[in-house]
């Protein structure tokens, strides 16, 4: 029996395996809501409506990434275990970048402490509250798909896949 932890080589990614690029979405419900923000000056998406959310940090849990991004983006404090997991979605371009395959994680949570209010004016216009059946448009695509399953009223499958087609 080794006493050594266990762990993957260095190189263990270089062949035919990729890294998955982590982000974390968090769904703020309230009365039948979603809270949505106007994206403007990332580069990624701008003019469409978004969710809070953001990419995982080295050394961060998909949990706390989506505290910290509720927090940074929406001024609110949600405790840990009222984040709700909602599903999580594979994104992927076949034979694409490293950088495009995608792994999402969505979370729900009904309760939090603060008023959400727009946090970060040089990275989203504005920030509302919508109907799941009446979202505005346009709403980033893969963030839609995952409302408008939402909005059936129906259990969203744990895991989705999600190919992407190249730009």
């Amino acid at each position: 029996m080794t006493t050594e932890p266990v762990r993957y080589r260095e190189d263990d990614h270089e062949q035919e395996r990729t890294l998955l690029v982590a982000a974390v979405y968090v769904l703020l419900r309230r009365e039948g809501q979603v809270l949505l923000h106007l994206r403007a000056g990332t580069g990624y998406r701008d003019g469409h409506w978004a969710l809070i959310a953001g990419h995982v940090d080295a050394g961060e849990s998909v949990h706390e990434a989506a505290v910290r991004e509720a927090f940074e983006e929406a001024g609110v404090t949600i405790d840990p275990v009222d984040l709700v997991p909602v599903t999580a979605l594979h994104r992927f371009e076949r034979d694409g970048a490293p950088v495009e395959q995608r792994l999402d994680v969505f979370f729900e949570a009904t309760r939090w402490s603060g008023e959400p209010t727009l946090q970060e004016p040089d990275r989203a216009a504005e920030m509302g509250w919508f109907e799941l059946a009446d979202l505005p448009d346009p709403v980033v695509p893969h963030e839609r798909m995952v409302l408008d399953l939402l909005a059936l009223g129906e259990p969203v499958p744990a895991a989705l896949s999600l190919p992407m087609a190249p730009p």
